[in-house]
């Protein structure tokens, strides 16, 4: 009879038995995430206070949201937001991680001081930026939640403020990861810096500019206590009957709609599912894109 290897033997137990260890997790991730989310989802067919007073109201809930301006208004706001910064965002922290990677005195410190922002939470950042610009803005006789534009722009420098550390720090990471040999070869060839970025260095940082792509795209997406602290949606105006907050975007006016009142829980749920349907297709749509990219 031949005898079986020791190590089949012992991983025999382990495969037949592998459903219980890998049970706690699942039973984890079910009652954490699976179970509220298809819960979300139902009650956005619901008028309700709680959730278990929930009373089936059909599609009412999402003909309300997108007849509602204001959303609609934090969906334009969030959609420019997102644009802006993950341009702003990744070109500044990509060419602060290109000048760190270029053998400088105290780099390490540079990277320390460029990240320690983003340690910072949103609202304390809120409020120190509202400080701040208020007391800039004092000069000329005005104040930041005064003007849509001051307050959009408030919001577009937090955030590069607090973001671009981190982001700094994947595109080191993508810029030590670019072969050596490669960059021998680009010297050997006579090519110029900018040949050798865009031709070498940007190709074999794909991965590190589709990671960071993804991440501010998701995060100016779910924008919230940044948002909520610094202008709190203001200023606001009246358009046909109905408020809308200038500089709210779309997790803030979520917000801000379960708090109007117990009828507009349902609302608030619905609009909740739509946002994340909106972030999953764009986050997806764009890791396909930048991995079409890479390959």
């Amino acid at each position: 009879m031949k005898k079986q290897p020791k190590g089949t033997l012992v991983s025999r137990p382990i495969r037949r038995f592998s459903w219980l260890f890998l049970l706690p997790t699942f039973m984890a991730f079910f009652i954490g995430f699976v179970w509220p989310f298809m819960q979300g989802i139902y009650l956005s067919f619901c008028s309700f206070n709680t959730p278990k007073d929930g009373e089936w109201v059909g599609l009412s809930n999402y003909v309300k949201v997108f007849n509602d301006a204001g959303f609609m208004n934090a969906f334009k706001n969030t959609a420019l937001f997102a644009v802006v910064s993950i341009v702003i965002i990744n070109l500044i922290a990509f060419f602060i991680a290109y000048a760190l990677t270029q053998k400088m005195r105290g780099a390490n410190l540079f990277r320390t001081v460029f990240f320690m922002p983003n340690l910072i939470g949103g609202v304390v950042l809120g409020y120190i930026w509202s400080m701040i610009f208020d007391g800039i803005l004092a000069k000329y006789n005005t104040y930041l939640t005064a003007n849509a534009t001051y307050g959009f722009w408030g919001l577009v420098i937090l955030v590069a403020w607090q973001q671009i550390g981190y982001m700094m720090i994947i595109y080191v990471a993508g810029f030590q990861a670019v072969p050596e040999d490669m960059l021998e070869a680009a010297v050997i060839d006579g090519a110029t810096k900018w040949q050798t970025l865009f031709h070498v260095i940007i190709p074999n940082m794909m991965g590190s500019i589709a990671t960071c792509t993804f991440l501010t795209l998701t995060n100016s997406f779910k924008m919230f206590d940044q948002n909520m602290a610094l202008t709190g949606g203001a200023p606001s105006v009246m358009a046909n009957g109905a408020k809308i907050n200038m500089t709210e975007l779309l997790a803030l006016n979520i917000y801000s709609t379960y708090n109007i009142n117990k009828n507009y829980h349902g609302v608030a749920q619905a609009k909740a599912v739509v946002f994340f349907i909106l972030v999953a297709v764009l986050a997806l749509a764009q890791q396909y894109v930048t991995r079409k990219k890479e390959d």
